[in-house]
């Protein structure tokens, strides 16, 4: 794919989209938080069978009626089937009561399963995952750092940040579920925003190299260019592999597709304007990147001779 996008002349406006897409998920995360998950919070999961499809809208009500508070209901798989997420505590007859509570409405209600996911678990998994991500973030801006030049590593650093901020602000402002299934996504986009920063840096710092002639704006576009139809077949290849999680992998990873949608999606994103408008933005040059050669000269001052 012979292309000529300029991609960084509306590096403007991609800065102005990213800033509010970060202050959108900054505040949606610091005034909403994230629906956290069973994983993390602790608490009883309890699942139920009606004979026909019920409104969940009614089996919310019937339980808040009923006294139970902070609760999720959800079909699980079929229409007829339905979770629900209690944040109180688990013992042998909360499955039963909420079943009864339910069936007192006149529908057929069938007890399939009552369980318990202890707070301090949830709360150990959540520095866990806290520090994981930290972790990955500091090897990446190392390695990129040693592979290619600080500056690179900027901008890689900061097109992961950019990723993870906008995925959480996501799933915070439509109240998603956070589980553990969501971490491990988070963790898998990084992988892949990565991937893809790498493959843009190494033609940038190659053009460097090679075009002596043009200015840093004019050879970044040439390397998005040069690797965009690479980009594309690998964004596109992987998006249809998490359609298919998303649509028929039940609901036990559904949370892991949505996430990597959207993480595909930005990551894309990143790697064409923001690893790239930050590298501009510190002023990267041709200098940054050739390796100095030694002269005659300055080899016989290293021998200690005057």
């Amino acid at each position: 794919m012979n292309t000529q996008i300029d991609f960084m002349g509306k590096r403007k406006i991609a800065a102005a989209i990213s800033i509010l897409l970060l202050l959108a998920s900054v505040v949606s995360l610091g005034f909403k938080g994230l629906q956290l998950g069973l994983d993390f919070t602790g608490g009883t999961l309890v699942e139920v069978e009606y004979e026909t499809a019920p409104d969940l809208a009614e089996v919310r009500a019937q339980l808040l009626d009923q006294g139970y508070e902070k609760l999720v209901v959800q079909n699980f798989g079929a229409d007829t089937s339905v979770l629900v997420r209690l944040s109180q505590g688990f013992n042998d007859q909360v499955g039963n009561e909420v079943a009864q509570a339910l069936a007192a409405s006149g529908e057929a209600v069938q007890l399939k399963r009552a369980e318990f996911v202890g707070a301090q678990v949830g709360e150990e998994l959540r520095e866990q995952g806290g520090l994981g991500l930290l972790l990955a973030l500091g090897i990446v801006m190392l390695y990129v750092a040693v592979r290619f030049q600080y500056k690179f590593s900027i901008g890689a650093v900061g097109a992961l940040i950019h990723d993870v901020i906008i995925v959480l602000g996501i799933f915070s402002i439509l109240g998603w579920d956070f589980d553990l299934t969501v971490l491990a996504a988070l963790l898998a986009v990084i992988g892949y925003s990565l991937n893809d920063t790498i493959v843009v840096s190494d033609r940038i710092r190659e053009n460097f190299r090679k075009v002596r002639k043009s200015t840093p704006p004019e050879i970044v576009n040439l390397s998005l260019n040069q690797t965009l139809s690479r980009t594309l077949v690998t964004s596109l290849t992987t998006l249809l592999v998490l359609l298919a999680l998303y649509f028929v992998g039940g609901e036990m990873i559904n949370g892991f597709a949505k996430a990597l949608l959207i993480g595909v999606f930005v990551g894309t994103y990143s790697s064409i304007y923001v690893a790239s408008n930050v590298l501009l933005a510190m002023g990267v040059t041709a200098e940054d990147l050739i390796v100095p050669v030694k002269e005659e000269g300055e080899e016989a001052l290293d021998d200690g001779r005057p």
